[in-house]
């Protein structure tokens, strides 16, 4: 029997789940009743959020679910329209033929091979960072929080060492970061400041690049632009706009959180330095375990679907949950258990089809070399406070940490 749309929106929402395993024990209740479920997404908007492994598979791939082309882009009406323009033509809102013309242009930079390229460059910046973690444990001032001095700063440096943008201009994108990812709880004032400012400096960085290009990624889509017609403005803006979000923040997540798993997961860190060989398919399990990302970006039906036996009309807004998918007990019995021994299983933590993420060969190199190196380095790491009081940021689309308090222990 096909069922139409259900009014009343489930209660369950983990978007607003900011206690430490709250999110998950909201997605893990939702996939228990349902692959499919009517939700107040934050914002207001209503639509369908998606929480079974195959379902969500499935609905990544099928063209039927749109991103829905320009026009995405938050406050339309209220912002100026070169910010609008400037961040609103990336490969997120695009679908064929204009997402296979831009991901064309960015997939040489983030094979599998350029991105071991990068490993020895970024082995050097962990290193760095580590040693400052060093210092500041024999100095011995309290609890480090490790985002703001090891998950953040390395995958910043390494975006904007790819991209050719100065170190001193590293500190602002912090800032800009948290309002751009999570637009519903931040707001507008917040939002319209973040924007503008990073739309303004993105304007600055590209004239500079035309002046005094370098052997770097950004020269070169600058380049493309300016000799043929592949690339417009806009597109080239958008695309850096992209690039400096999701080319850092997903990263942190994912080293971020996987710290936070395998702390409370002592005898998964001992087995990993003690067998590093480990590491490479231990970030798959992490990535899968607790991804770096709650949802793939929104998609609108362009024809009538029935998902699950649920007729979903055009034009409705549907939503993949890769957090929630990941841990469907359907398709892994045990799937609530962190086991870096497991064997390597896709997962959808960067996404899956035309739309997975275009640098996840970068994270999981990132992922590996921090994440093997802080283990390396550190034997007797321990979270500084109760990981029930740990915080998540509440959003839609990132799986963050608020911060992530450690110290060395005394044992």
């Amino acid at each position: 029997m096909i069922e139409m749309t259900t009014p009343e929106p489930t209660p369950l929402d983990p978007f607003t789940a900011t206690e430490d395993g709250a999110r998950h024990e909201r997605y893990d209740a939702l996939t228990a009743s349902g692959s499919m479920h009517w939700i107040q997404f934050p914002g207001g908007s209503h639509g369908w959020l998606i929480t079974s492994y195959d379902v969500a598979r499935w609905a990544l791939t099928d063209p039927r679910f749109s991103k829905g082309g320009p026009g995405q882009a938050p406050f339309q009406d209220r912002l100026p329209a070169r910010v609008i323009a400037a961040t609103d033509h990336h490969l997120l809102n695009l679908d064929p033929p204009d997402h296979t013309r831009l991901r064309r242009l960015l997939s040489a930079a983030f094979t599998r091979r350029r991105s071991e390229q990068l490993a020895p460059r970024i082995q050097e910046l962990t290193d760095d960072l580590l040693d400052g973690l060093d210092r500041r444990f024999a100095a011995n001032d309290g609890p480090v929080d490790l985002i703001a001095e090891f998950a953040y700063p390395l995958p910043i440096a390494v975006i904007c060492e790819l991209l050719g943008i100065p170190e001193a201009d590293q500190g602002d994108f912090r800032a800009w970061t948290g309002p751009l990812v999570n637009i519903s709880f931040s707001g507008f004032d917040a939002y319209e400041h973040a924007v503008t400012a990073m739309v303004d400096y993105m304007h600055d960085l590209l004239a500079r690049k035309r002046r005094e290009p370098g052997d770097d990624l950004l020269s070169a889509l600058i380049a493309v632009r300016d000799q043929g017609d592949q690339l417009t403005e806009d597109e080239l803006l958008s695309m850096v706009f992209l690039l400096l979000i999701a080319g850092h923040e997903t990263t942190v997540n994912l080293i971020a959180n996987g710290v936070r798993a395998l702390l409370t997961h002592p005898d998964q860190w001992g087995l990993l330095r003690r067998e590093p060989e480990r590491m490479g398919s231990a970030v798959e399990e992490l990535l899968r375990y607790d991804g770096p990302l709650q949802t793939a970006i929104p998609t609108v039906t362009t024809a009538p679907v029935e998902i699950d036996g649920i007729q979903v009309p055009a034009g409705e807004l549907v939503v993949v949950s890769l957090l929630a998918a990941n841990r469907d007990p359907k398709r892994l019995p045990d799937a609530e258990k962190l086991d870096v021994t497991r064997p390597e299983m896709s997962h959808l933590a960067f996404g899956h089809g035309i739309h997975r993420c275009v640098g996840a060969p970068l994270a999981q190199v990132e992922g590996r070399i921090a994440l093997g190196s802080l283990i390396r380095r550190f034997e007797r790491l321990e979270l500084a406070v109760p990981a029930a009081d740990l915080v998540r940021t509440p959003g839609m689309l990132m799986n963050s940490l608020v911060t992530l308090p450690v110290r060395l222990s005394a044992g």
